[in-house]
């Protein structure tokens, strides 16, 4: 079944780099007047070449619906986000509203409102319960979900009627398909297993939590449990099996949805813009999109998304940042800015929209199932290094071997 995404160039860009030049210090159209409680000062990153006329799509459309609040936006590239951002704050010039990653230490040094208390009742049922509870430190949500990206299952539909078997919904379905189609030679490949140090920690979270683990929280990070040794060793099972290409611990990600997409691999775990990458690069291509398969065939996929958040900068700013943060996340503002960043809506509401895109379909249909990395707890840029280093040693090693060396360097810090 061919699919096709009107924004899958952007979603590329966005997603596959998420760093592009900076469009520089801009503002809405009507800037005027001195700082004051009704000025915003809006500081976001750019996801793509249209990232600052889509926020002044916004910003003009809320200073017409509000004529008294002024908003200042400021667009910078990822790579300067956060030095920006730091710069800000030591000089006490925090953003009112900021558009990043991990916020944590923010939190622990009391400079965020919590976000109930700069958004409506309404507004925040809307969210999907799993992004806020992403957002959350102590039990407390202090960053709104902006924008989320999630992964299901791509299918080669041809590959697999062929080798006479079917789209997998658990572990066993998905050995036995993958091992059929990689049967049929050629250089085809049923699973595409991508353990190398690109992303090791997303294709880890598709096993050890599609197993029953996880990566522990905001105060623990775990990863050599006896839950999380179930799925590592059916990784194992899968390439000792002859379910996956060749050498699946060094190969990454990326060149590897590209066999996907020239036809070489029956299924691998795919995003939002493989569906754009398949339309640009092979557009014949019989693929369709399944949810990804767990040990006993429950729900899940690995979320990711980025947020907004309000520093505490002036309390008389408060009723301006509610107003401004409720026009955006209505649907009618929030979803056409979501669709031209090429992401997901993290709001009932959006997805609801959204539900008659039917290359979108599969991943909205996962999204209230997402699971995060624990990206609160400080230790987890050093248990993203440790996957990335170490989890592709798992093609040679024993899966207990390679989890113990894993949580031993995170501890290391």
């Amino acid at each position: 079944m061919k699919k096709s995404l009107r924004f899958g160039a952007a979603a590329i860009a966005a997603v596959a780099t998420l760093s592009l030049a900076s469009c520089g210090f801009g503002g809405s159209a009507g800037d005027g007047g001195g700082e004051d409680s009704n000025t915003i000062d809006l500081l976001v990153p750019s996801y793509s070449d249209g990232t600052k006329a889509n926020w002044e799509t916004v910003i003009e459309g809320f200073e017409k619906a509000n004529p008294d609040i002024k908003v200042k936006l400021e667009v910078q590239s990822w790579d300067n986000l956060e030095k920006v951002v730091s710069t800000k704050i030591q000089a006490g010039e925090a953003p009112d509203i900021y558009n990043g990653g991990p916020f944590a230490g923010f939190v622990g040094d009391e400079l965020l409102y919590p976000v109930e208390d700069v958004v409506s009742k309404d507004t925040f049922a809307d969210f999907q319960d799993s992004f806020i509870k992403n957002a959350e430190v102590d039990g407390t949500a202090y960053a709104l979900p902006l924008i989320a990206s999630a992964r299901a299952l791509f299918v080669n539909n041809a590959l697999l009627a062929q080798a006479g078997a079917t789209a997998p919904t658990d572990w066993d379905s998905l050995l036995d398909a993958a091992t059929k189609v990689s049967a049929l030679g050629g250089g085809v490949a049923g699973y595409g297993m991508p353990l190398g140090s690109e992303e090791a920690q997303a294709e880890a979270a598709v096993w050890l939590w599609g197993g029953g683990g996880s990566f522990g929280d905001a105060s623990e990070i775990t990863i050599d449990t006896p839950e999380n040794l179930v799925g590592a060793e059916q990784i194992k099972k899968m390439i000792d099996a002859g379910a996956t290409q060749a050498d699946p611990g060094s190969t990454q990600r990326s060149p590897l949805m590209d066999i996907f997409i020239q036809g070489k691999i029956g299924m691998q775990v795919g995003l939002p813009p493989t569906v754009g990458q398949i339309e640009e690069g092979n557009p014949d291509l019989d693929y369709s999109i399944v949810p990804i398969p767990t040990k006993d065939g429950s729900p899940f996929t690995l979320g990711v998304m980025d947020q907004l958040m309000a520093f505490q900068n002036d309390g008389d700013k408060k009723d301006a940042i509610t107003k401004f943060f409720d026009y955006y996340y209505s649907a009618d503002v929030y979803v056409p800015w979501v669709q031209a960043e090429g992401f997901l809506p993290v709001t009932k509401s959006g997805s609801e929209q959204l539900s008659g895109e039917e290359a979108l379909k599969p991943f909205l249909d996962v999204l209230p199932d997402a699971q995060f990395y624990p990206s609160t707890n400080a230790k987890w840029s050093a248990a993203d290094g440790a996957f990335k280093s170490l989890f592709g040693q798992l093609q040679s090693k024993p899966a207990q071997d390679v989890l113990t060396e894993i949580q031993a360097q995170v501890d290391a810090g």
